[in-house]
């Protein structure tokens, strides 16, 4: 039952760490065009000077 009053704690603060990761990826636009990333890789077209 002792083990219980550490790994609580742990587990808390390990979600709250990743709640404030995600938060931080969505503001700094991280997920801006995940559907044009994935339809460019598997294109055929080859662009030698891409857009920026």
């Amino acid at each position: 039952m002792n083990v219980l009053s550490y790994l609580i704690p742990i587990s808390v603060t390990l979600g709250a760490v990743g709640l404030a990761a995600f938060i931080y990826t969505v503001r700094s636009n991280q997920y801006d065009d995940p559907e044009g990333d994935s339809r460019r890789i598997l294109s055929d077209e080859w662009d030698d000077h891409p857009k920026s």
